[in-house]
């Protein structure tokens, strides 16, 4: 069946189930119809980029269980600190948050709303500094429960959430999306229209909490922060913009008025001062978005701050609102179809709440003594080094950020098909998409922040836009919405059994992905070591580094820029390493790490397994196809030889897992190979998800 078909199918099917499943998709229905207007083939084609930022939803806690993302279904989720009943856990399986209470294991586990309509509210979890930096433990996360508490650990499925499955089917849906910061709201927020909090503190931050999200609020009594605001540059730089909202009810989600110019701003009758008001802290409701694009007036960049009910931030709101919000959205742009064809719609989450998502993310190295790892690129203001009080000061030296996944929704004429992209990406990466259009630089991202996430593009593929006609003849959204409107927040009760998250089977089409990375042993005087390479041209990739026997330490974490390699400590006879990196990367050491060498070269599809005999005698190598049914081979490889074996990657869309093992050491390498074109998801990934690493 073609990705057209399943697309069409899909709708088809939702219709048809009635409900929730077809209550949610004429919106989308219409935006697919119509086909972008393409000039350039370019970015460049692009007059209207839309910024909606939804409140506190983890990745997984949404997109966990759909088929062809990064979920639960990961065959390399990481290992977490052994428990007593638990020893070999992975990070799927959590402690309760009440030591001796049951069940004492927990993981992720369903809200099943066709049972119970009551769980679309979930009581929200803790999201600030300090148990965020906790639940992240530099990277452990291995009691995460005991800080977001037991329901932290609750997804949605398809059937659960609809209309947010259908956006992701029907264009981009991100998986290697993070909020910037392990942090609540606004400091995340800053990011999106600032690029920054302020890490050094050199303009009144670092921000690390939500103490000036209100025009008149000072607790610092600074009188606001001081560094340039994104907005601010667009102005300077003739770049039209607005702030689309209800300024008496936008859940205090617009930070520009904890900045003392805003305020200036905001009192100010005339000039550029109150131009600026006018754009950023006044009210500017959707009826007038909705004005702009029927009229063709929408300026080149428009930020929508929503209402309290449709943030979809727990207890606050549900999904239902959320969804219902967003139809409403994409209605106001389709009903110009001139205006959509040159159009991009980015609908993010600011943070995870203390939502659970198990993927680690990307981080500068820990500031640990036994596990530092290393980086190629600054990152010194990337760590906490400016406590505001005793109670952050604990966390002195820790990294603020990657912060956990979120989803991010590509939605445009040139992002259709159902596709992910697991790029790197961040809130910075927001305004990079907006500097690739309009060429207004933003300054306070950092350099750590510009190698490591990408800039969104290769979420659209603006040469070739998506034509395919999609049907449009699709139910209305209003009735779930106030359903659910009506719901009080519940605690969701606990699941007897410890019992694995199941991901949907399937393929998913791809986005290109800048990653061509690799890691393997090279000999040394100390004794033999790691290397960590990236062969990529544009982007940094961060590896985190897994000591099996070693798992109350935080991982190791390196860096590696573009074009550059960093090398580990010797290791040990005897380990047991387990290591991962973007785009379904990993490599796992067991044994003696000194007997060979195993690293991937590769053109295109093609690839060779490049082994190198670093033992000193003649070995028998056993090559073990893991996932994709190629046949076994046994590898003969003289004292001080190197072989190469061709890997036809085709079939497999061009992904690899194989193990190669002697009896005394054993090394296995997955993840996939780009060759700058689309592709598909993981064929073996999907099911079950891994409760003990073997």
């Amino acid at each position: 069946m073609t990705p057209t078909q399943d697309r069409r199918s899909f709708i088809r099917s939702m219709m048809a189930a009635g409900g929730a499943a077809g209550a949610f998709l004429p919106a989308i229905a219409r935006a697919l119809e119509i086909p972008a207007d393409r000039r350039s083939g370019t970015i460049a084609d692009v007059a209207h980029v839309v910024i909606l930022t939804q409140e506190n939803r983890a990745f997984d806690h949404y997109f966990g269980t759909m088929r062809g993302v990064h979920g639960y279904g990961d065959r390399f989720a990481v290992p977490a600190p052994p428990l007593p009943q638990a020893p070999r856990r992975s990070v799927l399986v959590q402690p309760n948050e009440k030591e001796g209470e049951a069940p004492a294991l927990i993981a992720p586990f369903r809200l099943d709303t066709p049972a119970d309509f009551r769980l679309y509210r979930p009581l929200g979890t803790p999201h600030g500094f300090t148990d965020s930096q906790a639940a992240w433990d530099n990277g452990r996360m291995g009691e995460w429960p005991r800080h977001k508490r037991n329901h932290a650990m609750a997804h949605f499925t398809r059937e659960d959430i609809p209309f947010q499955y259908a956006l992701a089917e029907a264009f981009t849906i991100c998986d290697a999306y993070h909020c910037a910061l392990h942090l609540s709201t606004n400091p995340n927020r800053l990011y999106l229209w600032t690029g920054s909090h302020d890490a050094m503190a050199r303009s009144h931050g670092p921000a690390i909490d939500n103490g000036y999200d209100a025009l008149t609020q000072d607790p610092r009594g600074h009188g606001g922060y001081t560094w340039t605001t994104y907005p601010e540059r667009l102005m300077a730089a003739g770049i039209d913009f607005q702030i689309y909202q209800d300024m008496d009810d936008n859940f205090t989600d617009n930070p520009l008025v904890g900045f003392k110019r805003y305020r200036e701003a905001d009192r100010a009758a005339q000039g550029p001062l109150a131009e600026l008001a006018r754009r950023t802290i006044k009210t500017c409701p959707l009826t007038r978005f909705t004005a702009d694009a029927a009229a063709d007036k929408l300026p080149p960049v428009s930020w929508i701050v929503g209402p309290a009910a449709t943030t979809e931030h727990p207890s606050a709101s549900t999904p239902l609102q959320g969804a219902d919000y967003i139809a409403q959205i994409l209605d106001a742009l389709t009903a110009n179809p001139e205006v959509w064809a040159r159009t991009v719609l980015i609908i993010n989450f600011d943070e995870n709440d203390g939502l659970f998502d198990h993927v680690p993310p990307p981080a500068p190295p820990a500031q640990h003594p036994a596990t530092s790892g290393g980086t190629t690129i600054p990152a010194d203001d990337e760590y906490h080094t400016h406590s505001q009080d005793a109670e952050n000061a604990v966390f002195l030296g820790r990294p603020y950020g990657l912060g956990p996944r979120v989803p991010l929704y590509a939605i445009s004429p040139w992002s259709k098909g159902g596709y992910v992209s697991s790029e790197v990406f961040d809130h910075t990466s927001v305004i990079r998409f907006l500097e690739a259009r309009f060429g207004v630089a933003e300054p306070n991202i950092s350099a750590w922040r510009r190698a490591v996430c990408g800039d969104l593009n290769s979420c659209f593929d603006f040469a070739h836009p998506d034509r395919a006609d999609f049907l449009a003849a699709l139910p209305p959204t209003r009735a779930l919405s106030q359903r659910a409107a009506t719901l009080e927040g519940i605690a969701p009760p606990l699941p007897a059994a410890l019992t694995a998250p199941v991901q949907e089977t399937g393929l998913r089409r791809r986005r290109p992905t800048p990653y061509a990375i690799d890691s393997w042993m090279t000999p040394g005087d100390a004794g033999p070591s790691l290397v960590f390479a990236n062969a990529g041209t544009t982007r940094a990739a961060v590896f985190h580094l897994y000591d099996m026997d070693r798992l109350d330490e935080p991982p190791a974490r390196y860096t590696v820029g573009a074009r550059q390699t960093l090398q580990g400590a010797p290791l040990k006879d005897g380990c047991d390493l387990f290591l991962v990196g973007p785009n379904g990367f990993h490599r796992r050491l067991q044994g003696s790490p000194g007997q060979f060498s195993a690293r991937l070269e590769a053109r295109g599809k093609v690839a060779e397994l490049v082994i190198g005999n670093l033992s000193g005698e003649p070995v028998r190598i056993a090559v073990t196809d893991k996932s994709y049914g190629r046949p076994a081979r046994t590898v003969a490889v003289k004292r001080g030889e190197t072989r190469r074996l061709p890997l036809h990657l085709v079939d497999s869309h061009g992904w690899y897992d194989l193990e190669l093992s002697l009896p005394t050491q054993t090394w296995r390498m997955a993840g996939h190979v780009e060759d700058g074109k689309s592709s598909f998801s993981d064929p073996a990934a999907g099911g079950a998800g891994p409760l003990v690493i073997t």
